[in-house]
């Protein structure tokens, strides 16, 4: 008999960061989810230790930056090819570091909202099937089960199943192969949280799990295995001393295996109903740290868009802009982080010669690093505006301090004083000097506030922030009709309609 199947309003397939963002944001908004994971219990495959300011900034916009960063470790630099490090103590953030935690960690915080929100999660249902009409897509498991939802989103990895299934290609190579996974424990700290070699013999990096166990990340040059073999602990012990002239007195290895580091992207981040994020999107080389908040923001970016086409506030066009502005987003990581590894492992005369130059005046390079920063950590992504757009139209927005356009009555609670936290409602965020009072019709889908500083650099201009941050209109002393016409383009008709 055939099982009659499950529906609900997106379905979800991976239970990492990127889907388990994605969930927490869409159960917030209200809309029905379900996360398919195959996994039937948690894996200690993390190989994500850094999260960059962009990231904790979206943290921040949902209450979990401040749980995230006590597991951790913030630092104000990232050393990515031996003396040759990034600055980012100077950061236009309020996270001017990247914070060093595993990624079970920040799978935990995401878990535990997704499901106080309502996301239902179910382990071990691994997607064998995909079929999609003009109405709704069905997802079948390995047990025999049906999922049917409005739009699916796949976030199931580099493997990704969701990516197969719908036949996109995943173009690109394999960067470097024989990359070593351990799981070990030191007889002496690394003076750096993130410790990493790289010269002639190879490269690696060494980050803790905060627990006494660290995890070990190396090539060897000379020691090229298949995927999934077991490194010994002398393979292990050889490549950390020949890399950064120090073994740490590597011992008591729990766990090790084998891989190969890919570079590859999708040409296609959408079919149909279904999209694609994170790793199943795109994968890059582990330099600069930027897999997993590249997935993140993939899926900060997505979700609000797809809350918006579940409620009949969104055209096609609106889930259109999510390859528009993220495809490039990963192209751009993929080109950077590939850079950076090919430096590292670069064996010709003239890459080599490159590589000593940067080491010998790394700390000299403050115009590169000072950029570098922003592309690593996220402050500079901005997104295509319009022809003739506010030139706000775009960017992100700092955490601009806020003040209620009006006094609150007795007992009402008073407004946010900082955007971030005018965005964990997960609405639009209207920011202006005056009180827009035709502004009533989308109240329940946006706030409104103005900047703490009247006479300040937004003193005659109107923003309005999209929930992800970026700037979706703005306007210098817009009048009303103009007003409800931007309101109207991006939280769709007003409610008296």
């Amino acid at each position: 008999m055939a099982v009659k199947p499950t529906e609900t309003d997106v379905v979800i397939v991976g239970a990492g960061p990127t889907g388990l963002l994605l969930a927490g944001d869409l159960a917030a908004a209200g809309v029905g989810v379900t996360v398919l994971e195959k996994r039937g219990t948690e894996s200690n495959l993390t190989r994500a230790f850094a999260v960059h300011a962009r990231t904790l900034e979206l943290l921040d916009a949902r209450g979990l930056a401040d749980e995230l960063i006590a597991t951790g470790r913030p630092l104000s630099g990232l050393r990515m090819l031996n003396k040759v490090g990034i600055d980012l103590s100077t950061l236009p953030s309020r996270f001017p570091f990247v914070l060093i935690t595993p990624q079970y960690n920040v799978e935990r915080v995401l878990q535990e909202r997704a499901e106080r929100a309502g996301a239902v999660i179910l382990r071990g249902a691994e997607v064998t099937g995909l079929r999609q009409d003009a109405e709704a897509v069905t997802l079948e498991t390995a047990d025999g089960q049906s999922h049917r939802a409005r739009y699916a989103v796949g976030t199931d990895g580099v493997r990704s199943a969701v990516r197969e299934l719908l036949g996109i290609e995943f173009p690109g190579e394999s960067v470097v192969d024989s990359v070593m996974l351990a799981d070990v424990r030191l007889e002496r700290e690394p003076a750096d949280a993130i410790a990493v070699g790289a010269n002639k013999a190879g490269f690696s990096f060494v980050a803790p799990f905060g627990d006494g166990w660290y995890r070990v990340i190396a090539w060897d040059r000379n020691e090229q295995q298949a995927d999934g073999a077991t490194p010994t602990p002398e393979q292990l012990t050889a490549i950390v001393q020949a890399t950064q002239g120090e073994d740490y007195g590597l011992h008591d290895v729990r766990w090790s295996s084998t891989f190969h580091s890919d570079e590859r992207q999708a040409p296609h981040y959408r079919s149909g109903r279904v999209f694609l994020a994170g790793d199943a999107a795109h994968c890059h080389s582990p330099a600069g740290g930027q897999g997993m908040n590249t997935g993140l923001q993939d899926a900060a970016n997505l979700s609000w868009k797809l809350a918006a086409a579940v409620r009949g506030r969104a055209t096609d066009a609106l889930l259109d802009t999510y390859q528009a502005e993220r495809h490039p987003v990963g192209r751009t990581v993929l080109r950077t982080s590939g850079a950076l590894i090919r430096i590292a492992l670069a064996e010709s005369a003239p890459t080599r010669a490159l590589r000593g130059a940067l080491t010998a005046i790394g700390g000299h390079l403050d115009l590169l690093t000072e950029r570098g920063a922003r592309m690593v950590s996220g402050i500079e992504i901005a997104y295509p505006a319009p022809k003739g757009a506010h030139p706000q139209v775009g960017k992100r927005v700092p955490d601009l301090r806020l003040t209620s356009l009006s006094k609150p009555s007795d007992g009402e609670p008073a407004g946010p004083e900082r955007l971030y936290e005018a965005l964990r409602a997960g609405k639009f965020v209207l920011v202006s000097n005056d009180e827009l009072a035709d502004t009533a019709p989308w109240a329940d889908r946006l706030v409104c506030a103005a900047p703490a500083d009247p006479h300040g650099k937004l003193a005659d201009t109107v923003l309005l922030i999209r929930p992800d941050g970026y700037v979706a209109w703005g306007a210098v002393d817009p009048g009303q009709a103009e007003l409800r016409e931007a309101l109207a383009d991006w939280l769709g008709a007003p409610a008296e309609d």
